[in-house]
């Protein structure tokens, strides 16, 4: 099974820490990963244990958005250009689909291999948002590039797609947010620490996003009554002070092995979370989904932009799944 996870979080709350643990604990299984960046604050490369030039070097999915597009576009009679293209157009009969593993010319361009203890993975980023871009660009044209990118990933069995999200609730301002089959919220056992969580829960209430909690910066029992009180069962797990973190922030990691007892636990319980959630994935929702947000999107302001009706670049017969068919959408 291919699962797509998210880390999200308020800024500060530990969703990089934790997201780069989760991706060295499935690489240290033998798993295929891909590790996205797509946080406004790029620091996943570093977490994974670049230092400060391998992480500036790390090339921008968002300054390469027209190869993207150009060629996930394939052959699809839907799409006429890709000046037509917007970061919610759904693939079609003659898309290009990608999977986890293998090569193409996006994974050429945007990615690059990160030895880790245990394993290696593969790495994307969105690119930081840097000085240039105010008043020229705003960061979800950045982060366009992923949510086409996920538009166009299909499944392969036992491979894993490991996002960590820009902090707050800006992924609500797509629909990027339904592209996962996990979405792991960090909060810290403060009022803040849960507020996002309150956000994610509300908007993510009609569209089917699962959605669990895992406390961070937890000291005692107390920490945990408070984050049961406030999200109920969605709280999964909880990680505590760890001195192997501490020493992988100083850029000295121990082996992943001698990470924490508690806190391999803690991953043990994310990565079958992750899997239980495989089996309620519903193909047709996923890819209606996909074509919601993209009507919407067009409606409000794409269609202005490109002067052209992007609701013809739904393909009504197609389906997104592990082997892609046309079958008609429901409704």
């Amino acid at each position: 099974m291919n699962m797509k996870i998210a880390f999200v979080g308020k800024g500060g709350s530990g969703k990089t820490t934790l997201s780069s643990l989760f991706i060295r604990h499935l690489a240290a299984s033998g798993a295929p990963v891909l590790a996205v960046d797509a946080d406004i604050n790029q620091h996943l490369g570093a977490a994974l244990g670049l230092d400060e030039g391998e992480a500036a070097a790390l090339p921008a999915m968002g300054a390469r958005l027209p190869m993207i597009k150009e060629y996930l576009r394939g052959s699809n009679p839907r799409i006429a250009s890709t000046e037509t293209m917007i970061k919610t157009t759904p693939p079609g009969e003659g898309s290009r689909l990608l999977r986890v593993t293998g090569d193409n010319p996006v994974y050429e361009s945007c990615t690059r291999g990160v030895e880790l203890d245990g394993g290696a993975v593969r790495l994307m980023v969105t690119g930081p948002f840097t000085e240039s871009d105010l008043g020229v660009a705003c960061y979800h044209s950045k982060t366009g590039a992923v949510e086409l990118f996920l538009n166009h990933l299909v499944d392969g069995r036992g491979e894993y797609v490991v996002v960590d999200m820009t902090a707050g609730s800006d992924s609500f301002a797509s629909g990027m947010f339904t592209r996962f089959d996990m979405t792991f919220l960090v909060a810290e056992p403060t009022r803040k620490g849960v507020s996002v969580y309150r956000q994610y829960k509300e908007y993510a209430r009609d569209f089917g996003v699962t959605l669990k909690v895992v406390g961070n910066k937890v000291q005692g029992q107390d920490d945990i009554d408070f984050l049961r009180a406030e999200v109920g069962d969605d709280l999964l797990v909880t990680a505590g002070q760890s001195d192997w973190v501490r020493a992988m922030e100083k850029g000295r990691p121990p082996r992943f092995s001698l990470l924490e007892e508690h806190n391999q636990r803690a991953l043990e319980t994310l990565h079958g979370a992750v899997d239980e959630t495989y089996e309620a994935r519903d193909w047709a929702r996923y890819t209606q989904q996909m074509v919601h947000f993209h009507l919407k999107n067009a409606q409000s302001w794409a269609n202005e932009r490109t002067g052209t009706d992007l609701a013809a670049q739904v393909d009504p017969g197609f389906v997104l799944c592990e082997q892609p068919e046309a079958v008609p959408l429901p409704g």
